[in-house]
């Protein structure tokens, strides 16, 4: 077989076509299932690349240059020098757009106002779901120091705490709408909560990456390089991203709002957030080492306040994001960050075992501070699970975890496996057991039936009645733009 070269826009634009002919196809077929359309994503993104025909029958649709097998469409092609692969290096291009605007979006969707409603029980039951699955995957890796973790690769079990670390409030929500129960006070709890959950989540991710890096400069860097080098220059440089990034945002919001009385529902303010989310992800990762991901969703959060042209600038960027870039985004992560040739015995007891304490650490450390909020047992164990669903947020986790610009901190891209796993059984399990504990649930005195939404309603509980509820659809865009 003749292998067609990425070598131009043209033929990239073929392998484009393919990515998207089978994301979505696979993506609906998940959907008609009940499972999120990531997973179809990434499951088209392994069938059309190397991981199972390539590896193990010698041929594939879409893959890199390699003596185990031959791709139709070869992504080492170049264009216009020896440097650039306009395959491998385009869809990294398009994934990082890609991941970019599911970051902001997510930012967009989060509605500071609600959450200051939901008051002290949210935020540390958001705190709960963050440390308890952080700490059980930092322990689960320890005894794995023979595949690449243990003591001696810290920076590693930290990286996959962090990923068991992320919920994905999509699933939840979408259940919670269907038995009637997102506008309870227990509901709007767990739906607050997975949101801080993502932020916490995202700003612990900033912290540990930041500090991978430290002491990666090359002998030829500056003397500002250098020092954003060190831990404690990394620990500056982060917190100074934060207050420059929210300072600025105090003008951003003021300019955007000033647009928005001036020209409502126009298409510069949807260009000119984008502009906003692309200058912060640079500004967060090439002038303060923070991810630029956590740019992203900071910028997204700055603009939520500016309400309207905010609801407004989603629905486009989800219409660009689910069309084009996240579809490729989560392919890629199938096509070159997954291989089963590579996996071992050992890798898949612990990816297991880290499942596992993903699972039981958000049940565990939500349900027990809900408890202490007077919650019984039964709404208390509604709680834990409610906050057990993960999705895109995990694997954005994780394509930064193993980013090569880690170096030896970065998680082998082997160790992916782990997170597909725990989407997978997340995303089937927590619909089963929450309508299992609402089946037989009695309210608490308020807690279970009082709804904490005025007349017109909570902004997740619009953000589903948008969405038609189509379970268990990912992030924030709306039906049509996903389906």
């Amino acid at each position: 077989m003749i292998p067609f070269v990425i070598d131009s826009g043209l033929s990239f634009a073929i392998v484009l076509a393919v990515i998207l002919f089978f994301t979505k196809f696979f993506g609906l077929l998940f959907r008609h299932f009940g499972l999120p359309q990531v997973l179809g994503y990434i499951v088209a993104g392994i069938l059309v690349g190397p991981a199972i025909f390539g590896d193990f029958f010698g041929f594939c649709l879409i893959g890199a240059e390699s003596p185990n097998y031959t791709p139709l469409f070869l992504l080492d092609g170049t264009s216009g020098g020896e440097t650039f692969s306009m395959g491998v290096d385009g869809l990294e291009i398009f994934s990082k757009i890609g991941v970019l605007f599911l970051m902001f979006s997510t930012g967009l969707e989060t509605n500071l106002q609600e959450l200051r409603k939901t008051g002290l029980a949210a935020t540390l039951v958001a705190c709960a779901g963050v440390a308890v699955p952080m700490i059980l995957g930092i322990l689960i890796c320890l005894p794995f120091g023979d595949i690449g973790l243990g003591p001696q690769n810290i920076y590693r079990c930290i990286f996959v705490g962090a990923i068991l670390t992320a919920t994905s409030v999509a699933i939840t929500v979408s259940v919670l709408k269907e038995l009637g129960k997102i506008s309870t006070k227990l509901g709007t709890t767990i739906v607050s909560a997975a949101i801080i959950d993502d932020v916490i989540g995202i700003i612990v991710l900033s912290i540990v990456s930041g500090i991978a890096k430290s002491g990666t400069a090359s002998a030829d860097a500056n003397a500002f390089e250098t020092f954003k080098a060190t831990p404690y220059g990394t620990v500056i440089m982060i917190i100074a991203f934060f207050v420059v990034a929210i300072g600025l945002g105090f003008l951003v919001s003021k300019t955007f709002r000033w647009m928005e009385r001036r020209w409502p529902n126009t298409h510069r303010l949807p260009v000119f957030s984008i502009v906003i989310c692309f200058f912060y992800a640079w500004l967060a990762e090439e002038i303060f080492g923070v991810a630029d991901i956590t740019g992203a969703f900071l910028a997204g959060i700055i603009l939520s306040t500016a309400h309207r042209s905010s609801i407004y600038t989603d629905k486009k960027v989800d219409v660009n994001t689910y069309t084009m870039f996240a579809p490729v985004f989560f392919a890629n992560i199938g096509i070159s960050q997954i291989s089963f040739a590579g996996l071992d015995g050992k890798i898949i007891l612990w990816a297991f075992l880290a499942v596992v304490m993903g699972l039981i650490g958000k049940v565990i450390g939500c349900g027990s501070v809900a408890k202490a909020f007077k919650y019984n047992m039964k709404e208390s164990a509604i709680a834990g699970v409610g906050m057990m669903a993960r999705g895109e947020v995990a694997l954005i986790v994780t394509a930064t975890a193993t980013s090569a610009e880690l170096g030896q901190n970065a998680l082998p891209m082997e160790f992916t496996i782990m997170t597909v796993l725990l989407i997978l059984f997340s995303s089937i399990l927590t619909p089963i057991l929450l309508k299992v504990l609402y089946r037989e649930h009695k309210p608490n005195g308020p807690e279970g039936g009082e709804s904490v939404t005025d007349g017109e309603g909570s902004h997740a509980e619009a953000q589903v009645a948008e969405e038609s509820v189509q379970a268990p659809a990912e992030g924030g865009a709306t039906a049509a733009a996903k389906g």
